[in-house]
């Protein structure tokens, strides 16, 4: 008695399939492959007119993937470029805070964020600095601002 598979040449089972046999279902081909050859299985393609359709599917898609690609890079760009903003902001306001000029509160944030205005205004006890910053991500003007207050008179 023997075991295991059955011999590569039974007489109903057969691959690639004769004409008559076209109607057998693609969902069982590993199974056919197994019955015919237990070394190699190549599953052929019914028809022609679907060559290439996995070439045309990924040349599609491979320009919405880089779209998506370069929206993730832009918004981390410009989540880096607001964080440069805020800390000019918190720099601003505690040097604005310890007395000193907002003409010199303005040369720190230029220099840790080129082309930056800042806006400062004292109100009570609190000293609030607002800089703002205009950039171009991706194509699109915005402009990227942030603020930050600090206690006056702080050491």
């Amino acid at each position: 008695m023997m075991l295991g598979r059955p011999p590569p040449s039974t007489p109903s089972r057969r691959w690639p399939p004769l004409a008559s046999q076209a109607s057998w279902s693609r969902s069982c081909a590993a199974t056919r492959c197994a019955a015919c050859s237990p070394t190699s299985c190549v599953v052929h393609s019914r028809s022609r007119g679907e060559r290439g359709s996995v070439t045309a599917e990924f040349a599609a898609v491979v320009p919405a993937v880089i779209l998506l690609l370069v929206c993730c890079l832009a918004g981390l760009q410009l989540a880096a470029q607001h964080l440069r903003v805020q800390d000019a902001a918190a720099s601003a306001a505690r040097s604005i805070a310890r007395g000193e000029s907002a003409a010199t509160a303005s040369r720190l944030v230029v220099r840790l964020v080129p082309g930056a205005r800042v806006n400062s205004e004292v109100g009570g006890s609190l000293v609030c600095a607002r800089v703002s910053v205009p950039g171009s991500i991706a194509g699109a003007l915005i402009t990227v601002a942030a603020s930050s207050c600090a206690l006056a008179g702080g050491a």
